[in-house]
């Protein structure tokens, strides 16, 4: 059957399947405003509560919040100007940007969420590229690994939602399970090989200039791949592994 405009008439059942169907489209989820989707990757420099969100990522997040900075700062007029000035990433917008960051938490999540550490609050600080920006040992409680996931991050907005995600969602304040209260930041794997090397073997470390030194040094056969070596990094040395050097010369 058709109507007057010679559309077809919807059946009970195509109201409701598919995902645009009732079920699927308004009650089991909908899209939210002010939240974005990438992938995560590791961020060993990271403190436990702080996020790494890309330039593109916060921008979108926080744009009402730059306009309104940009108004009452006297960097523009009116909302079109504002507008204007993201468009074209004015150095002024990020100096902006990363104010209001400062002050407002945001919210990771992945999916499927099963338990309350599914969801956890971040302070997110600005970083190069696309990808979401995440310390290692907070993994665990998202059940996350760097294969490839994706996590959500929202953006509380109202003054409730960002006090609750400061006093009851940070990261560094939920370390036990709230299940079995075991610890949630256990390093694991890569991190306890790496505290192996670095407490094992001969305890007189040379130290090289650089990397081309070291690798003269293990074609000599003074070192090998898991020597541990002191290495100048800026204005103070710092202990580091030839195995590392090596693998960025190959590259």
């Amino acid at each position: 059957m058709r109507d007057n405009h010679n559309k077809v008439y919807k059946s009970f059942s195509d109201v409701i399947e598919g995902k645009e169907g009732r079920f699927c489209e308004t009650l089991l989820g909908k899209r939210v405003d002010y939240s974005g989707r990438s992938v995560i990757v590791v961020g060993p420099s990271l403190s436990l509560h702080r996020c790494g969100l890309s330039r593109e990522i916060a921008i979108e997040l926080f744009k009402t919040f730059v306009i309104r900075g940009l108004i009452r700062q006297h960097f523009a007029s009116n909302i079109g100007v504002s507008k204007s000035k993201i468009r074209e990433k004015e150095s002024v917008v990020w100096e902006i940007l990363q104010e209001v960051m400062q002050g407002h938490p945001v919210l990771l999540n992945r999916a499927p969420t099963l338990h309350r550490l599914g969801i956890q609050a971040f302070q997110p600080i600005l970083v190069e590229g696309h990808a979401i920006f995440l310390h290692p040992l907070v993994c665990k409680g998202f059940n996350a690994d760097f294969d490839g996931d994706q996590m959500v991050v929202h953006v509380p907005l109202s003054l409730e939602a960002q006090a609750e995600a400061r006093l009851l969602m940070f990261s560094h304040t939920n370390q036990l399970s709230p299940a079995i209260g075991d610890p949630i930041f256990v390093p694991t794997q890569d991190m306890l090989i790496g505290l192996y090397v670095l407490t094992s073997g001969n305890r007189r470390e040379p130290f090289v200039g650089n990397s081309y030194a070291a690798i003269g040094a293990y074609r000599q056969k003074r070192i090998h791949l898991d020597s541990p070596l002191w290495a100048p990094v800026v204005t103070r040395s710092t202990r580091s592994y030839f195995k590392r050097s090596s693998h960025r010369s190959s590259l």
